[in-house]
Formats: C-alpha cells, sequence, structure tokens
C-alpha cells in the first residue's frame, strides 16, 4: 500500500494587500474553492484539508463540501500551519499547497508526490521548471533553482543562478513552491532555527540545505505554467486571472 498522503491548503484571512484574499471570487467561486477543487483532482492525494485561522474560511470550505481545520492565528509560515494541522489530521505524507494558487495542476501535485512515495528514505520534494522568458531571469520574484546530478536542489535564490561566466547551454529552472514532507520530517522541519542563508534571500526552503536535509527537485511536465503557477496576492492578479481562464475557455 502507499503511504496515505494528505493535502493541506494553508489559508490566512488577513492580507497586507488583500484581506479576506482566500474568499475573493473569481468568475463567481471563491480563490480557496478552487485550490481546493484542483487538488482534490490529484491521483495521489487521498484527503484534502484547508488550514486556516478564520472561522469565516471554514465556513466557506464547509459550505462547498470541503474540510477545513482551524490552526493558530501567530503562526510565522504555510510550513508551520501544515505542521500544526499535522497534529489533527493524520497522514504519512502532507502536501503543502500554496492556497493562493487557484489554478494548480493536478498533475504537478502527483508529480511531486511520487518520489515520496518511491524513496521512503526522502524527507522533502518540490517542483521546477525551465524558465523560458528573458525577463524572468532577472526578475528577483521569479526564485531560481540549481539541481545536482541527484536532481536534489543544491541552491535557490532571487539571482540569476547559476551565473553564465562562460557561454554554455544550460537550463535555469524557476522554484514552484509546492512542498511534500514525510511527518516526521515536517514535525524537525517546524522546529529547526532558521538560517543564515534563508534570512539573506528571503527563501524558507534554503532551511532545508544549509541544514543538511536532501530536497527532491521534480521537473515538472506541466506546459501550461502561466497559468498552473499563477498566484494571486492583489485585486489586479484576479482581474489577470480571470482573464486567463477565459482565454483559454475555462470557468
Amino acid at each position: 500500500m502507499n503511504p496515505k498522503t494528505v493535502a493541506v491548503i494553508p489559508a490566512r484571512y488577513a492580507s497586507s494587500r488583500m484581506p479576506g484574499k482566500p474568499l475573493a471570487p473569481i468568475l463567481g467561486k471563491s480563490m480557496i474553492e478552487r485550490v481546493y477543487r484542483q487538488t482534490s483532482r490529484a491521483e495521489k492525494v487521498d484527503e484534502v484539508w484547508v488550514a486556516t485561522d478564520d472561522q469565516r474560511i471554514v465556513e466557506a470550505v464547509e459550505a462547498f463540501g470541503g474540510n477545513a481545520v482551524m490552526t493558530s492565528e501567530d503562526l510565522a509560515s504555510g510550513t508551520d500551519r501544515v505542521a500544526e494541522a499535522s497534529e489533527k489530521v493524520t497522514a504519512d505524507i502532507y502536501v503543502n499547497v500554496q492556497g493562493d494558487q487557484p489554478f494548480i495542476d493536478p498533475l504537478m501535485i502527483d508529480e511531486a508526490v511520487e518520489p515520496m512515495w518511491l524513496d521512503p528514505d526522502l524527507p522533502m520534494s518540490t517542483l521546477v521548471h525551465p524558465i523560458h522568458r528573458p525577463e524572468d531571469l532577472q526578475d528577483p520574484g521569479v526564485v531560481k533553482a540549481v539541481l545536482n546530478l541527484a536532481g536534489e536542489g543544491m541552491y535557490f535564490s532571487r539571482s540569476l543562478i547559476p551565473a553564465p561566466h562562460n557561454e554554455v547551454n544550460h537550463p535555469v529552472y524557476e522554484h514552484v513552491g509546492l512542498y511534500v514532507y514525510r511527518k516526521d520530517f515536517l514535525l524537525t522541519l517546524s522546529k529547526l532555527p532558521q538560517t543564515l542563508l534563508e534570512r539573506v534571500e528571503g527563501l524558507e526552503q534554503l532551511r532545508v540545505i544549509e541544514h543538511g536535509y536532501r530536497l527532491k527537485c521534480v521537473v515538472t511536465k506541466c506546459e501550461d505554467n502561466e497559468l498552473s503557477g499563477f498566484s494571486i496576492d492583489t485585486p489586479e492578479d484576479v482581474k489577470r486571472g480571470e482573464s486567463m481562464l477565459l482565454e483559454r475557455g475555462l470557468e
């Protein structure tokens, strides 16, 4: 039997740029419902739960038939929220699905879970995809990843890595913020102190590498990364997300 795998969607009500963001309607359906339904389509996920700090989100999730669990208000990160949810929702493996990515492709979730099923010693996995747009190479909002020959993360940066010192044809990968953890490692990670490089880059995944743990990076086969990786942080993003759905004939 495969290990029990549960997807947890952290969803905070408070947002400096967009309060109540998880409940924002996108073509008549709330963002959290869209994330939930997309995640539920993943074949390697047994259950989906929303982990939130607000009763309004719990009620909204339960209204469309979803599962929700209350977590503390003062948690520092989505990882911490998933870790707290794991105390109430039993599983062997937890998938941290970003609550602001309503168009996540279920294939991507399955891709990230698969190496965790195949390698019982692997503590954590995530996703990357090749960067194709030249403007993304210099954009600090696009997080770059460098992998070793085993497909594990060596470093993540907001700067362009590897630096093109020599003319060598090579891919540059963008990190996709979807994480899969084995339960014991999830609880360990939530208690590890912040590391220097994590603070310098503002990237939580660097804590894993700096503490010497393996982080498998799967190169996703999802083709429409513009849609599947789109994050909503502002009302303007909602309009753009709706436009992308309509452009693709989706609702």
